[in-house]
């Protein structure tokens, strides 16, 4: 099991062509000049100003001075990982576009949900490296639609150590492994996370002390990685529907996808726990049992009610971060988007304030420069 210390000491030289002092820092930051520093992950990449989960996109995001990238992995038909945010490749690509692979569209269940689409597990990398890259939120720029490649787990990482070599600080990756029990019935158990370790070995990152974080909504995948890495792991949680009144809601609407409100593999399996667990006593605790932190939607640490006309009033924080804390795990939401203002009210600076103040330890954003900008004038 990972030792149970909130302090966790990051060795600057995990890179095999680099080495420096170790730091001892408690937000996870490899970087000795920002110890006790919130960590700014560039959700995707620059997502704001590129397509998301490409080369470029996240050459950009060090640009704009984040400290970790985070490529989400699918994984191909040959058993390659590639960075893409689910296993449809419709809404962030220009499969539907190229007649040679209109015959791979197909109807597969995904968390409970049935799903039309091109999937990866379909395509050999080969085919994969066919496809472009376009921009999946609208009101975004798409000046790259159709332009970006898309990239490998293993050239994301080489990335991450051109620009540590570059910017002269450590890039950390930050890597979520998507939908591993889908993944895994199409090929066998672990699969996925036995390839996301052996890239991990090669890379000489497969250790606690690597810049790297493995996240995942899923909490069996965690587990097994646990028993076989001392790499850092975090668990994610979610749900999508905030009441008027400010709780969180859990039930997920039938026909919809289940992992919205309960790790997938527990439904699969018959437990009956939701992400509510997770922000108890004893699901915090569980947690800490193989995990080194947890990240949950921005609205478990401060939620937001809505009254009769559609105003919203942000809440007191709640005790997830306290509690966390007292369980030695991390605490790293998301997302943060300057489209989202029921925290901000139009001024982003003011929301990431709001939950730097609150005690997190690093959080996800798709406007990196802007959360930089944040967290400067926040520490000055």
């Amino acid at each position: 099991m990972k030792p149970l210390t909130f302090k966790i000491l990051l060795i600057i030289a995990v890179f095999a062509q680099s080495s420096c002092d170790s730091s001892d820092d408690s937000s996870g930051n490899p970087n000795p000049d920002s110890q006790n520093t919130p960590l700014i992950i560039a959700h995707r990449g620059a997502q704001s100003i590129l397509p998301e989960h490409t080369l470029e996109g996240y050459s950009k995001a060090v640009e704009l001075g984040a400290d970790f990238i985070e490529p989400d992995l699918v994984m191909t038909k040959d058993g390659h990982l590639v960075v893409r945010h689910e296993p449809m490749l419709s809404g962030t690509t220009n499969v539907a576009d190229l007649p040679e692979f209109s015959n791979l569209k197909t109807t597969k269940e995904l968390d409970g949900k049935m799903v039309t689409d091109w999937f990866a597990v379909d395509f050999t990398l080969v085919q994969i490296k066919k496809l472009k890259a376009r921009q999946a939120f609208n009101g975004r720029p798409k000046d790259f639609d159709d332009v970006l490649n898309i990239p490998t787990f293993e050239e994301v990482i080489e990335l991450a150590k051109k620009e540590s070599d570059k910017t002269g600080r450590v890039i950390g990756i930050y890597p979520e492994i998507k939908h591993p029990l889908f993944h895994n019935e199409v090929f066998e158990k672990y699969a996925m996370e036995d390839k996301l370790l052996a890239v991990l070995k090669e890379a000489k990152m497969n250790h606690k002390d690597a810049p790297v974080f493995v996240q995942c909504f899923e909490v069996a995948p965690l587990q097994y990685i646990n028993t076989k890495s001392s790499v850092k792991l975090v668990q994610l949680i979610s749900t999508y529907t905030i009441n008027k009144d400010g709780s969180l809601d859990y039930n997920v609407p039938e026909g919809d996808f289940i992992s919205y409100g309960s790790p997938f593999d527990f439904y699969a399996n018959g437990d009956q726990r939701t992400y509510e667990f997770f922000t108890t006593k004893e699901g915090m605790e569980f947690t800490a049992t193989y995990a080194d932190g947890i990240g949950p939607w921005k609205p478990f640490i401060i939620s937001y009610k809505t009254d009769d006309t559609g105003v919203t009033t942000l809440l007191q924080p709640s005790n997830f971060i306290e509690l966390a804390h007292e369980n030695n795990l991390l605490v790293h939401p998301y997302t943060f988007r300057n489209e989202n203002t029921q925290w901000s009210g139009g001024n982003p600076e003011s929301e990431y304030h709001l939950f730097f103040d609150a005690g997190v330890d690093g959080l996800f954003t798709d406007y990196t420069n802007e959360a930089v900008q944040a967290l400067d004038s926040w520490k000055n």
